[in-house]
This record gives structure tokens, C-alpha cells and sequence, in this order.
């Protein structure tokens, strides 16, 4: 169905994001790609101070307002913008928000129904609330750092920064969304207090299996989906690359056995023991290592047997699945291309409406709507109050 702004699940729904660099703005930026008008909130000195690269990445679809909260006059616009606003997001140190005046306390008594969502690294409260931290010490903290990487190697890290994505933009909007539900029906926001450390830990739940069984984790690369079982792996390819092969339940190794024409390997899908695993492990790194990664993605192509090849990014952007799926937008000006909203569903489509504002580029037009007149965003902005 052709997308509209009405059709927009998030239509109608104001959101404050006075996030900065990640875990905020990509949160936000689910909220704005299903329709929420999202007004990026910056002071008028350094702002959001992502590079621009990822800024043009996580703040398309939004407006954007710079205004400087330790004067009066920014502070009064600000409680003015929460007044018609459904949503705030902020991943200030707590405590923070409270000593500009905009708190959650102050907020929610000029505007009950607002949603009030903190995002930090630690929560709230907890001795370690104010302490400052980037995705590697939330999940080092949470059990998780400890997990990644190889048997008898130090943990891995990940340019993919799960904590900060996984425990603070998606367990944000999850939490958000929820007390914004309720508030529609209730007529009472919340104060969201999302931890990135707990969503870490919340979410550990598959060697949380070993420390109810043993009573301790395995070591990284030990565990069945870190490297225990040879039919679950990355192996190499003659040219240096690789291929993932998850032939986990005995359906897929069976079928994977047939293509690969080893029907005598079948019998040993899960190993008796270590020394049978390694045995194993060893035969598919020769197998695997005989030919090149092009060679097993023609071999292994749509036999239904969970062997994908491990593609780069620039390769996956041009993967006829992705493409198929709309998960690549090519701007109509010539822009950089951009990576689109995972989410889809029945009458609605995603689309690029607004590219990333500058800082403050639509500062003129939301205080216009709040009701400044020219002379008073003139005073304003003489007074250094917006930007």
C-alpha cells in the first residue's frame, strides 16, 4: 500500500530527542521512520557531537532546534515544546535534566500524559549511576564482553556496538512505546529508566542456561553456539574468505551432508565427545579450504541447508535478499545511501521524507508554531537563548 503521513503507525505522536552520538538517536530514529514527528534537541554550543557520517545516518526523518537550557528563556521554550509533546528522550547523567529544571517531576506536571524515557549506561540509581562508560564496559560489566571471541583467546570486540544498539535504542523504543500505549488509555505517562548494563544482562540468556545448570558460564568458544559444535562454526575458504555453516538440528546437517557429498559424516552431527568433535572440525577446515568462497555459495545455494557465506557490508548492501527487502535507500539527490527501517507492516511503507537536518535548522519554524512571533525569536536568538 502507497505510504501517507496519516498511515504512518507513529502519526500524530510528538517526540523530544535530546539524545546525543547512538543509542538515543537511533532509537528516535525508529520512532521517526513510523511517523513520529521527532524534534532533535541540541544546545548552541558543541550539540550532538557525532561525526557527521553517522549523523546523516541516524537523524534523517526528524526537525531539528537548537536552544540553550541554562538560560531562562531556553528553558521556558523547552516546557513550552513538552507541553503538546507525547514523548522525551534523554541520555543525560542522571540528575542532570533535574538541575536545568526540565526534569521528569517538573515535565509531567505541565503535561500528566508525557512519557518521560532516560537513557544511560547504568540507570538511575545503583552505585554505579553515575559512573561513565561506552557499549564495551556495559557489557563487560554484564557478563556479556566476557562471552565474545575465541576458545583461549581475550574477548572480542565488535564493530557492531550491541550494547549501545540491543540494550539502549531497541530496549528504549520497547519501553517507551509501552508507556505510551498505556498512557492513551490511562492519561499518565512515565518516567522510562532504561540501563544499558541491565538490558545487557537481561538479555544473556543463553550461557545464563549453564550458570543454572553448573553454576558458572563456559569459557568463550566453549559453549554450544560459541564454538562447542563443529556442525555450528565459521570455516575458510581457499581465497581467504568465509562460510558460516549452522547446521544445528539434525534436518540441516543431514541435508548439508548430502550436498556437500558426505553422506558418511552424517552419523557424526554432534560429536561423542571432544576429541570426535575436533576430528570433525578439522575435516570441514580441509573441505571448506579446498575451494573458494564463490565456489560454496554456487555448491550451497538454496539447498535449505543453513550455509550462508560471511559477507562484508558493502556486499550485503547489494545482496538480491536485502534488495528484495527495501533494506537499502538510495537518495534521490545523490545523497549517501542509507540503511532503511527493519520494520514493515501491512499499510504502511517506509520512506526518507526528511534528510538529516543541520543543527537548529528548523529552530524558526517550531518556535512558530509554539506561538513566538518574529519579534520575540529575534530577542531569542540576540539572547543566545536558541540557535
Amino acid at each position: 500500500m502507497t505510504a501517507t503521513a496519516s498511515s504512518a503507525p507513529l502519526a500524530g505522536v510528538r517526540v523530544l530527542d535530546l539524545t546525543r552520538l547512538l543509542p538515543g538517536p537511533m532509537c528516535t530514529l525508529h520512532l521517526a521512520d513510523l511517523g513520529a514527528d521527532v524534534i532533535k534537541v541540541e544546545d548552541t554550543g558543541a550539540g550532538d557531537y557525532a561525526a557527521p557520517a553517522l549523523r546523516t545516518l541516524v537523524q534523517r526523518n526528524k526537525r531539528a532546534l537548537r536552544v540553550d537550557l541554562k538560560q531562562p528563556e531556553g528553558v521556558a521554550v523547552l516546557k513550552e515544546l513538552a507541553c503538546s509533546a507525547d514523548v522525551l528522550v534523554e541520555s543525560f547523567r542522571p540528575g542532570v535534566m533535574e538541575r536545568l529544571g526540565v526534569g521528569y517531576a517538573t515535565l509531567s506536571a505541565l503535561n500528566p500524559k508525557l512519557v518521560f524515557c532516560s537513557i544511560t549506561g547504568f540507570g538511575q540509581d545503583g552505585p554505579h549511576r553515575d559512573e561513565p562508560g561506552h557499549d564495551l564496559n556495559y557489557c563487560a560489566l554484564a557478563g556479556v564482553t566476557d562471552q565474545i571471541g575465541r576458545a583461549g583467546e581475550p574477548p572480542a570486540l565488535s564493530n557492531v556496538p550491541v550494547g549501545d544498539l540491543m540494550g539502549g535504542s531497541l530496549t528504549a523504543a520497547m519501553g517507551l512505546l509501552a508507556a505510551l500505549f498505556d498512557a492513551q488509555r490511562s492519561g499518565r505517562g512515565r518516567h522510562v529508566d532504561i540501563a544499558i548494563a541491565d538490558s545487557m544482562l537481561a538479555h544473556a540468556v543463553v550461557p545464563m542456561i549453564s550458570v543454572l545448570k553448573h553454576g558458572h558460564v563456559q569459557p568463550a568458544g566453549t559453549d554450544k553456539l560459541g564454538g562447542a559444535l563443529a556442525c555450528y562454526g565459521v570455516y575458510a575458504t581457499r581465497d581467504g574468505r568465509h562460510v558460516a555453516l549452522g547446521a544445528l538440528e539434525r534436518k540441516f546437517w543431514d541435508r548439508f551432508c548430502e550436498v556437500l557429498g558426505r553422506e558418511d559424516l552424517k552419523p557424526r552431527h554432534l560429536g561423542a565427545d571432544a576429541d570426535a568433535t575436533a576430528a570433525l572440525r578439522a575435516e570441514l577446515t580441509e573441505i571448506f579450504a579446498s575451494q573458494p568462497l564463490a565456489h560454496w555459495q554456487q555448491r550451497f545455494h538454496d539447498t535449505g541447508c543453513c550455509v550462508t557465506p560471511v559477507l562484508r557490508l558493502e556486499e550485503a548492501l547489494d545482496h538480491p535478499q536485502f534488495r528484495a527487502r527495501g533494506m537499502l535507500v538510495e537518495p534521490a539527490d545523490g545523497g549517501p545511501r542509507q540503511l532503511a527501517c527493519p520494520v514493515k507492516m501491512t499499510g504502511y511503507a517506509f520512506a526518507v521524507h526528511r534528510p538529516a537536518p543541520a543543527p537548529g535548522e528548523h529552530s524558526e519554524e517550531l518556535l512558530a508554531e509554539l506561538g513566538y512571533g518574529p519579534a520575540q525569536r529575534t530577542a531569542l536568538r540576540a539572547r543566545g537563548a536558541i540557535a
